[in-house]
């Protein structure tokens, strides 16, 4: 293996290590009975809301795949999309470097569908880049709603800010629809060609992308209690600044940097009631989906060796 092979396994685990240390110090008045207290206290209709804002989460992440598809102007079933997306989100969010992983899954999926390699990259860049759009349109609307949430990671950042961050974001949102009505001609760089994506593909990235973080958001939103807690734009707000923070540390699951961001966020609430939703965040958005991704894993790659023996048979 080569040194850039280690890199970024070599930064995840590092990110982690920090993490845990820096959470160790917040944590340690907290025993796990309290945490467990904090879980038995959330009501069942909490449990069945924060299932269901899952399920649109992960929905969602299936339009992130089918758009670039439409983009590429590739058909391809809805089922298979679907799976191949959840499968893929499923399996790089425990890992970590998630593009990288994810990178793999969908070329082993996507190839058996008749996509070539330079297709596939396209593909990949089109759904990083829907969820840099969802960032960036919700973080737009966050800030000029609520401009001190930046405050609470450092209180002597200026209220202003929060308003500079919002449009800045904002007008970028706007130039990229701008680009888009003005049919900008397709950009050719060896044997790729870069095509700007059309207005109902821009559309529809409006509102997939933050669709999916909105729900992902809403799954510790609904399992936190009434009791301090700020309001979904402040949770939403923060969530963005700690899944996004997760990604970047390529941290496996963004262990101990998610519990470390929302906490910073959060010093009103209690802080066990804190970590049992977080808790159950990881457990709807992170693992439950995770051991559902290997069977489908598995079915995928016993239908692929059946397959290829069928052909050696003919």
């Amino acid at each position: 293996m080569k040194l850039k092979d280690y890199i970024w396994p070599v930064v995840g685990l590092a990110a982690v290590g920090i993490s845990a240390w820096l959470l160790y110090k917040e944590l340690r008045s907290i025993s796990l009975d309290d945490v467990i207290d904090s879980l038995k206290a959330i009501s069942m209709h909490r449990w069945v809301l924060a299932a269901l804002a899952s399920l649109i989460a992960y929905a969602a992440l299936a339009g992130y795949d089918r758009i670039a598809l439409l983009h590429l102007r590739r058909k391809i079933s809805w089922v298979f999309i679907a799976l191949c997306s959840f499968t893929t989100y499923a399996l790089s969010h425990n890992i970590g470097a998630s593009v990288l992983s994810g990178a793999v899954v969908r070329y082993r999926a996507y190839s058996s569908q008749g996509m070539s390699g330079p297709e596939i990259a396209l593909l990949i860049a089109f759904c990083s880049f829907t969820f840099l759009i969802g960032v960036m349109t919700l973080s737009a609307i966050v800030l000029l709603i609520e401009p001190e949430i930046l405050q609470r990671f450092n209180s002597e950042l200026p209220l202003s800010l929060g308003y500079i961050l919002g449009i800045g974001s904002l007008a970028l949102i706007l130039l990229y629809v701008f680009g888009s009505w003005l049919h900008f001609k397709p950009l050719r760089i060896r044997q790729f060609t870069l095509e700007y994506p059309r207005l109902p593909v821009v559309a529809q990235q409006l509102i997939v992308g933050p669709l999916e973080l909105i729900g992902a958001a809403a799954i510790i939103y609904f399992t936190l209690p009434a009791a301090g807690n700020p309001g979904f734009m402040i949770i939403l707000g923060i969530f963005l600044v700690s899944f996004s923070a997760a990604l970047i540390s390529h941290a496996p699951g963004g262990l101990g940097v998610l519990e470390l961001v929302f906490l910073t966020g959060l010093p009103d609430m209690n802080q066990a009631d804190v970590l049992a939703a977080l808790i159950i965040f990881r457990l709807f958005y992170l693992l439950i989906p995770f051991a559902l991704s290997l069977v489908i894993v598995l079915v995928f790659e016993r239908s692929q060796l059946l397959l290829r023996w069928y052909k050696k048979d003919e």
